[in-house]
């Protein structure tokens, strides 16, 4: 594409005001502040009257950004948020914790920073639940059908207002003691306080939405005994198998996957009691993976006072602006500096972890890395570059690689693909009548927006297999632009 003046190279985006880091490391309290209204306004207000929205394009919700931006300049917050809600479940999780792929589509992206549509988008919803706006929406009707979601993410939590809201009595079960899922136990207190999902599930349960928290299917349950109690099922448990690196050493203590590390941080915010906790305090700690969940694990060490942290990503450091093969409107691969990267410590890119090295009792006291280089497209180490870092605490934030297969498999009888996801067909139903798979347990690890949206779209295959028809929202789908609403 001809770009002579670099129009489409324009990729900056105006950060919502953090508090001071001297006194974000004191507390786990969210890091940003609250956006003046008046800055608010003029953002709001920036969102142009576009032929073609593509902020709707990129996003996965299709969310009717230009509406509420509308309604937000005119001060009609209230109408605002009704606008939100209209095609997301739960923008206080969005607001905070997605990516914001609308604002690489948005149109003045071209050749000026984007508006700050996360930041409008989190400021309706907090100014809505602040002044009671956010009410339950009980059915009119009750369908006397019945649907087990088993998992409490995101997807699993939209499916199941969607089809509560439709008149179906939904419980959602979930294995661990609180409902959440990584909403719970894998984003740290700084990027999203738990009052959020507090609030949010006061309302789903006003609505009717029953949860069932500490019952693990296919072992406190088998899943054949679920089925046989439910008209439908939707699995909806995420990809939660971490990926490893099986290097000489792996298996020292101080190498942790980094949800190990994350969960029992977020348990101790709770109020729990962890023996033996994994800490970063008074260690040298490294993070592998230069992703979201390495920079959760950036921000926890610093708050829990590690001497030294160093962040190493096998790739090559993203560029500060857009890529001339990613352009207007694509999504861009860029060079992103959280507030845990601004805390401190060092980030090391075309770094490969060659070996995990060991003291006198089994710990590890540090890493061997060597520089990658590219041979035939791979990524290996290139020989005579090898260093040691010193690290007690080495936390893996690889990515995930699909579904816990096991009890999927043995009991449920549901096949996996070549991805190591779950199969399924175009309205998200498993080789299994009734068995629905939405989210990353089909999808793959990917945007919380992705996983609201695909737990509406379920929600819709849902409803329809139980009654015959539908009258819920049916969003964006990965195969489908179109919208509906």
């Amino acid at each position: 594409m001809a770009d002579p003046k670099g129009f489409l190279k324009v990729q900056k985006r105006e950060l919502p005001k953090r508090r001071p880091v001297s006194v974000r490391l004191m507390d786990w309290k969210e890091v940003y502040e609250q956006q003046e209204s008046g800055e608010l306004r003029r953002q709001a207000g920036r969102c142009m009257d576009c032929g073609v929205a593509f902020c709707h394009h990129g996003c996965p919700l299709g969310n009717l950004i230009p509406e509420w931006n509308d309604l937000m300049w005119r001060g009609e917050g209230r109408q605002a948020s009704e606008r939100l809600h209209a095609t997301n479940n739960f923008p206080e999780f969005t607001g905070r914790l997605c990516p914001a792929p609308c604002e690489a589509s948005c149109v003045l992206g071209i050749n000026q920073p984007p508006v700050t549509i996360k930041q409008v988008e989190v400021s309706i919803i907090d100014q809505a639940f602040a002044n009671g706006w956010v009410t339950p929406h009980p059915p009119e009707r009750l369908t006397g059908k019945t649907v087990a979601v088993v998992g409490s993410g995101p997807a699993g939590l939209a499916a199941a207002q969607q089809l509560t809201r439709a008149g179906h009595t939904v419980a959602v079960y979930e294995r661990d003691d609180r409902i959440g899922g990584l909403l719970r136990y894998g984003i740290p207190d700084f990027k999203m306080e738990k009052k959020q999902i507090e609030q949010r599930l006061a309302q789903m349960q006003a609505e009717g939405t029953r949860f069932r928290a500490g019952v693990e299917i296919g072992k406190d349950i088998a899943w054949d005994d679920l089925r046989a109690r439910y008209d439908a099922v939707i699995v909806a448990t995420g990809a939660t198998v971490p990926r490893d690196l099986p290097i000489p050493g792996r298996d020292l203590s101080g190498v942790h996957f980094a949800m190990e590390y994350l969960v029992e941080q977020n348990r101790v915010g709770a109020g729990d009691k962890i023996a033996d906790q994994i800490t970063a305090e008074g260690k040298h700690v490294v993070v592998l993976g230069g992703g979201d969940t390495g920079a959760d694990c950036i921000g926890t060490a610093h708050r829990q006072g590690a001497l030294s942290v160093t962040n190493l990503a096998i790739g090559q450091q993203p560029p500060a602006e857009r890529p001339e093969h990613q352009p207007w409107p694509m999504q861009p691969t860029l060079f992103e500096v959280s507030s845990a990267h601004e805390e401190g410590g060092e980030r090391v890119y075309l770094a490969s972890t060659v070996e995990f090295l060991s003291n006198e009792v089994g710990e590890v006291r540090a890493i061997r890395v060597a520089e990658t280089e590219f041979v035939d497209g791979r990524r290996v180490p290139k020989s005579g570059t090898e260093r040691e870092i010193p690290a007690d605490l080495v936390l893996l934030a690889l990515g995930f690689t699909g579904p816990e297969r096991e009890a999927l498999e043995a009991q449920l009888k549901v096949p996996f693909d070549e991805r190591s996801q779950i199969e399924r067909d175009a309205q998200y139903e498993t080789s299994q009548p009734g068995v629905f798979v939405t989210g990353d347990a089909g999808r793959g690890q990917s945007l919380i927006v992705w996983a609201i949206a695909e737990g509406r779209a379920t929600a819709s295959a849902v409803d329809k297999y139980l009654e015959g028809s539908t009258s819920l929202p049916f969003p964006v789908r990965p195969t489908d632009r179109s919208i509906s609403v």
